[in-house]
């Protein structure tokens, strides 16, 4: 990953010190049965008003996950499913946390400061944090669970977001200093990573799940169940509420819905989207629906003819009806996008900029401008590539826009098993889904910066990337967000990749469990389901 310029000198020190957490007051701050909270979570047909009550003590909680696999690991360096996510919410903590307002805020860390250039962050540990084996927190198991994301060994999947990282000591007895190689004004999100949670010091057996967390590991059954108990030690106050816990894989969006009906399960995530209304209308059953980070793309390899010309993509971004694809793939319960991966409730959206609509008259026109009488491309695609959305349908939805604009477009169904290793970042136009990040930064760094390994578009731009760099360094929020516009913009007129959905995350759950404002950062309530929800 490319690294900023920094600023020269030190300064005055900058201290970024969020306040004192009350658990309490973020649990019961309660989501109202009817309006969306600060952009980030709204109750979908209610039965009752279990998201307003007091947390409870007790109960066993089950869940029905999907996107299990059998090999799954509880080593975060390696995970790449979202049920070792939602168990590592569970069994470790990070240094920092993110809320259900995409706020960093204390977790391990109670404090961080940094430096005017925002290469050294410094963090001080909490006191009286203990393992489940007993063991004290202390600053050399933070210090080993950063390095494992570094050096050329290293099989982590966030390698590239600790490649600026020039070194990691101890700077007392309670802190971490960590020293950059250039600014970066988000290392906090950095350190909230679902991947970088806080081990013991020479932890080598990590599917023990031994972590801080508010609950231990009972059993592990890669690809079918994960078992938890409290932690009775746990720090945190108003946090892991009830006694036990079962994450059970389920990849059938069929088989979540009639466990959940049959009381099998008390929570699923990726509720069929078609039938999500249907099903949370059900007498005993709540939908809970959360706008984040999530989006789907149409990669063009910019390195590849004809996604080479401009005027090539940007046709076939005029081609495609994407209110359509909102209102047929997602049943609306989405927003359309813009052709770059920010949120609009990520902190630094560019709502100014002009929204790419459907417009078959300009699609033609830059057809000509590239040069061509006509225009047929093929558009790989698999139901699995889309997260839950079938890709298939989306990209037939597609070739119908686009031949009223005289551009042929021949659907190429690929199969779901090997989608990842053989179509995408190989075939040049697939479709593609990310998760996306709580941060500009970190999202732009991954897909889009030059060079960047899952840059899955082939796509670089001088000056994009100029203010990639210096916008990663500036801890000026007004600045960063003039920077930040103006990337969007770039991508918007420039990028090789169609983004034409941000979907909403949708869970549901009997009316006997009860929650606070949910988290949109992640799925699942930000991966914090476990730690956070409570029986009624």
């Amino acid at each position: 990953m490319s690294q900023s310029e920094h600023k020269s000198g030190h300064e005055e020190a900058i201290v970024v010190r969020s306040p004192s957490m009350n658990r309490r007051q973020i649990l019961s701050g309660g989501v109202s049965a009817a309006a969306l909270v600060s952009g980030m979570g709204t109750a979908v047909a209610p039965s009752h008003s279990a998201r307003a009550d007091t947390p409870q003590s007790g109960g066993h909680l089950r869940l029905g996950i999907t996107d299990s696999s059998s090999d799954e690991t509880l080593d975060m360096t390696l995970a790449t499913t979202i049920v070792p996510g939602v168990a590592a919410g569970a069994l470790y903590n990070n240094l920092v946390e993110v809320d259900a307002n995409n706020e960093p805020i204390p977790e391990l860390a109670e404090s961080w400061e940094a430096s005017a250039d925002a290469r050294r962050w410094v963090f001080t540990l909490r006191q009286g944090v203990e393992f489940h084996n007993g063991k004290s927190l202390t600053v050399e198991d933070v210090i080993f669970s950063i390095n494992r994301h570094r050096g050329e060994d290293s099989q982590s999947a966030n390698k590239a977001m600790f490649a600026g990282v020039t070194d990691v000591a101890a700077d007392g007895d309670r802190t971490v200093a960590i020293t950059l190689a250039d600014g970066n004004a988000d290392f906090p999100f950095i350190m909230a990573d679902w991947r970088t949670p806080i081990y013991a010091a020479d932890t080598t057996n990590f599917d023990s799940g031994m972590g801080t967390g508010g609950y231990a590991l009972e059993s592990f059954e890669p690809g079918v169940r994960t078992a938890l108990k409290r932690n009775p030690n746990y720090w945190k106050e108003g946090r892991a509420h009830v006694d036990s816990v079962e994450i059970i894989g389920i990849n059938d969006a069929t088989a979540r819905n009639t466990a959940l009906l049959s009381g099998e399960v008390d929570v699923i995530n990726s509720p069929n989207r078609q039938t999500f209304s249907d099903l949370v209308a059900t007498p005993g059953l709540q939908g809970i629906e959360t706008q984040g980070f999530a989006h789907f793309t149409m990669p063009m390899r910019a390195d590849t003819a004809p996604f080479d010309n401009n005027d090539v993509r940007l046709a076939l971004k005029y081609a495609l009806d994407r209110e359509q694809l909102l209102r047929i793939v997602l049943s609306g319960r989405g927003t359309v996008g813009n052709d770059h991966p920010i949120s609009p409730t990520n902190r630094f959206f560019a709502s100014e900029l002009e929204q790419t609509v459907y417009d078959p008259d300009k699609a033609r026109f830059h057809v000509k401008q590239a040069g061509l009488d006509t225009l047929k491309v093929q558009l790989s695609a698999s139901p699995a590539s889309w997260g839950g959305a079938n890709a298939i349908d989306a990209v037939a939805i597609f070739r119908e826009s686009a031949a009223q604009a005289g551009i042929d477009i021949e659907i190429v169904a690929e199969p779901a098993d090997g989608y990842w290793s053989n179509v995408w970042l190989n075939k040049a136009f697939c479709t593609s889904y990310w998760f996306g990040r709580e941060s500009e930064d970190a999202m732009f760094s991954l897909v889009y910066a030059a060079g960047a390994p899952q840059n899955e578009s082939f796509w670089s731009d001088e000056r994009f990337q100029s203010l990639l760099l210096e916008a990663r360094a500036e801890l000026d929020a007004g600045k960063r967000r003039e920077m930040y516009a103006e990337m969007q913009q770039i991508l918007n007129q420039t990028g090789s990749s169609i983004i034409p959905l941000f979907n909403n995350d949708l869970l549901a759950a009997s009316d006997k469990v009860g929650y606070g404002k949910v988290a949109g950062n992640r799925q699942v309530d930000g991966l914090r389901l476990v730690e956070r929800w409570w029986m009624v």
